[in-house]
């Protein structure tokens, strides 16, 4: 295991249990609690939830609304407003979500979803170079890679995954420790010598890089119209470890139906050596799904904060 992996780290009592800790406690515990209900009735809450973030959490949804603008400037502003208020709502239910996610049973988390093109996965698998899982920011990600995780389990593939630290120790050691339940091992997002260890240890490793880090990492490519900063990770990490890299993405079906994890087929010719061309390749695939649904991405984060000279910024003012 290398430096920076983690797999179900020790809770740190002894920091977690002051009291400026209770108030998040309290929350985790309502968190489990609800996670008992049956799942139309957990859905209802987070529809509920999503809706009390939409008024609370004026700069966020702003940011989306923003974002929303951009990307969808042919639909009316009316749409947009109800586009935006369907996606609070679905942030809520995914963070219902959660629960299940790190302490549901397995058979729960069996029961909450579907898993369409396995095969694909497998397949690549066993080409014996490993797979870089590509997704994106949709917001069941975490219910999601969860319902995979635990398939993979079955199979003998833990999934492993990169992350992003949590401020809060508290947040961070349940969240870790909810991710590697099914054995899975998890590195911080910047260590790519763990991701390159674990991909020529011929495992499957989530990756979602639909984030704007400038353009030190990455290119300008189009993204639903819009050129994005995009990272140039994917290809390379592929090109170094001859891996194939698989889309999948978890959607949240309608009428309570639970989800659907779809696995894509591995990427043809890719990396194709070409940083732009490999960059609106791994957008377009996102782009398809998003255009799909799109209440059901994560538009909360400054996506588009990195603007081509002479383009106006996005988020000035908010």
């Amino acid at each position: 295991m290398a430096a920076d992996e983690v797999s179900s780290p020790p809770i740190p009592w002894r920091e977690v249990l002051k009291p400026r800790y209770w108030a998040l406690w309290t929350g985790f515990a309502l968190l489990r609690l609800i996670s008992f209900l049956p799942y139309g009735w957990r859905c209802a809450v987070g529809r509920w939830l999503g809706r009390l973030l939409f008024r609370l959490a004026g700069k966020r949804r702003r940011i989306a609304a923003a974002n929303l603008a951009l990307c969808f400037p042919h639909i009316d502003d009316a749409a947009r407003a109800e586009l935006l208020r369907e996606h609070f709502e679905h942030l809520g239910m995914a963070l219902i979500d959660t629960g299940v996610s790190w302490w549901g049973s397995d058979r729960q988390i069996r029961s909450m979803g579907r898993i369409t093109g396995l095969s694909h996965l497998l397949e690549a698998l066993e080409e014996g170079r490993g797979v870089i899982l590509l997704t994106g920011h949709m917001v069941a990600l975490d219910i999601g890679g969860q319902i995979l995780a635990e398939t993979m389990a079955r199979h003998g593939k833990p999934l492993y995954a990169m992350y992003k630290r949590s401020r809060n120790p508290l947040v961070e050691v349940l969240m870790l420790r909810g991710r590697s339940r099914y054995g899975g091992l998890v590195f911080k997002r910047q260590d790519l010598r763990a991701m390159l260890g674990s991909l020529k240890g011929n495992n499957p490793v989530w990756y979602a890089p639909d984030q704007d880090f400038g353009l030190k990492q990455g290119v300008f490519a189009d993204f639903l119209g819009v050129p994005t900063a995009t990272l140039t990770t994917t290809a390379k990490l592929a090109a170094r470890t001859g891996a194939k890299v698989v889309p999948f993405y978890p959607i949240r079906l309608p009428g309570n139906a639970g989800f659907e994890i779809r696995i894509l087929p591995a990427l043809e010719n890719f990396p194709s050596g070409d940083d732009v061309a490999d960059a609106r390749v791994t957008n377009a695939v996102l782009e398809e799904v998003v255009r799909e649904h799109p209440e059901q991405y994560l538009w909360l984060h400054r996506r588009f904060k990195t603007r081509p000279e002479g383009l106006p910024a996005v988020y000035d003012g908010i």
